[in-house]
């Protein structure tokens, strides 16, 4: 169990990281956060598009050992990190690491269904979800101290390290065989594969390419469409191709990708929308808060990590403790107050939220949006997998991580996009109505390409503009309060987004208190002596 916990906590450090290296990355690379981000986006576009596939390669190979080989390649993506001398290295080392844990997490299901049952197995479960949480913690707070007083490139030889203990420790692992005759669907991998990259690059542009009509920037376009909008349709269509191409293969007795008994019931498909929409929402405000405090404040990576500590050490007790109320009250009841603390924790904060992260309402607001977090993240998953033979698991896993790191780019890219759209017109109307800000002065500045930046880039924008020290101080009042303005109208659209889960929830399993299903078929009993004769 602690080989498995810490190959959770490799992928999650890895992930955590990449937010608190934001400022560093930018800085060093000289470009633009929102490029940094790509790596983030690309992290977790690979692990969607490929987990199904990877799941087929573990049935098929035996788990143990391509659980081996993919950890010895994430330390590999580790060492291009911190090695990397331009941000293409840093993103093809994210896409490694992604593929890597393609087969990470359906393996970590696996094992984790074939040696533990019932209570024990919801404990599993419930450490991996810490696992994530304290990884989110150590993360913050480690590679805030490393970036501030050394720099972003040793945050990932800790990954390289954790790498290198979870590869020792796999040999301790129970061995089991594979299925040499399991075959993979290859139509299917890659209908799902086109679907989730075309959805995830999508998202990603939506803002960078034009949202309806191609912007410059836009690397090409359909009779002036951007194809931002069109991969996300295209997409679409793709991704429910999938289903009918699954549902067709299983109906002709064919082994297909993924088995999608696991989301044959109302409950099942709720806990994956469910996990959709948590994951997206933690993935939205890490991205978030660091772009804020180090982009927009100038702050350092540690100050980050104390604005975070609040977060991430509630979700980590809460993922760990949560278990613990399994035997008082049901899925539904947990999911439903889960998403009322975290659509109530965020309204809370858009409305509290100021220049000075360390404020008792904030921190407030913090702890309580952890608490739902860390509940729902590990409750969600738990239902999934008490809800199927241990046969499918690999299955499960499959659907866990397409679902999660599909969520995780998709709410890192919205995010994005979103508040760099409301900072637009945000600044575009306050310039417009400030006195101190003439026509003449606006029309030097590109309000055509705002983007978050500090007030020390700002003032050396407009250095090369006539703007006198007055206008110049104009200026940055406004940027400051349009983008404290962004971002609480961005929170409480985050709001918006988690109380349409509530509703959902409501559909989660409702067993009774301590009774946990086992949906494994029983074994055929064995004939009598006397039926042999």
């Amino acid at each position: 169990m602690v080989g498995l916990f810490l190959a959770q906590v490799l992928m999650s450090f890895n992930v955590a990281a990449l937010p608190v290296s934001l400022g560093g990355m930018v800085e060093e690379f000289g470009v633009p956060p929102t490029v940094v981000s790509s790596t983030i986006v690309v992290y977790g576009l690979a692990v969607a598009a490929l987990v199904m596939t990877g799941a087929k390669l573990g049935q098929r190979i035996g788990w143990v050992v391509v659980f081996r080989v993919v950890v010895a390649t994430f330390a590999v993506s580790a060492l291009m990190m911190i090695f990397s001398p331009t941000v293409g290295w840093a993103i093809a080392g994210q896409a490694v690491a992604g593929a890597s844990a393609a087969i990470i997490v359906p393996a970590l299901v696996a094992l984790i269904a074939e040696n533990y049952h019932g209570p024990q197995q919801a404990t599993a479960i419930g450490s991996l979800g810490s696992a994530r949480a304290i990884s989110g913690v150590s993360a913050f707070f480690i590679g805030g101290a490393l970036g501030t007083l050394v720099g972003w490139r040793p945050v990932f030889g800790i990954v390289l390290l954790l790498a290198v203990v979870v590869f020792l420790f796999s040999f301790r692992l129970r061995s089991d065989r594979g299925d040499p005759g399991i075959r993979i669907d290859l139509v299917a991998a890659v209908l799902i594969g086109a679907a989730i990259v075309l959805l995830t690059l999508g998202f990603n542009n939506l803002n960078a390419w034009g949202l309806l009509f191609a912007s410059p920037d836009a690397p090409f376009s359909v009779v002036g469409v951007s194809p931002a909008p069109l991969f996300v349709v295209v997409g679409v269509v793709l991704g429910q191709t999938f289903f009918w191409w699954t549902r067709r293969r299983a109906a002709a007795g064919k082994v297909p990708l993924v088995d999608l008994t696991v989301l044959g019931s109302s409950s099942e498909r709720a806990a994956v929308y469910a996990m959709f929409i948590v994951v997206a929402l933690e993935a939205a405000l890490n991205f978030t808060v660091p772009l804020y405090i180090q982009i927009v404040q100038g702050r350092t990576p540690f100050d980050t990590a104390l604005a975070m500590m609040p977060f991430n050490l509630t979700v980590f007790v809460t993922a760990t403790l949560v278990v613990r109320f399994y035997g008082r009250f049901s899925p539904r009841t947990i999911g439903v107050f889960g998403f009322v603390l975290t659509t109530g924790a965020l309204t809370w904060l858009s409305f509290v939220v100021t220049n000075n992260w360390e404020t008792v309402p904030t921190i407030l607001g913090l702890l309580v949006f952890g608490v739902g977090q860390g509940a729902l993240v590990t409750l969600v998953f738990n239902v999934l997998v008490t809800a199927v033979p241990k046969t499918l698991a690999g299955d499960v896993g499959s659907i866990r991580g397409t679902t999660q790191n599909l969520a995780s780019a998709v709410g890192t890219a919205v995010v994005g996009a979103l508040l760099v759209t409301v900072l637009g017109i945000s600044v575009a109307r306050s310039v417009v109505e400030h006195p101190e800000l003439p026509p003449s002065l606006v029309a030097q500045v590109d309000l055509d390409n705002v983007n978050f930046v500090s007030n020390d880039e700002l003032r050396e924008v407009l250095e090369g503009t006539d703007a006198n020290q007055a206008q110049v101080d104009a200026a940055v009042a406004v940027n400051e309060q349009s983008r404290l303005d962004t971002l609480r109208i961005g929170l409480l659209i985050l709001a918006g987004i988690s109380a349409t889960a509530i509703l959902p929830a409501s559909r989660l399993p409702r067993y009774r208190p301590g009774e946990i299903p086992d949906p494994s078929p029983e074994p055929a009993p064995e004939p009598s002596s006397e039926a042999s004769a």
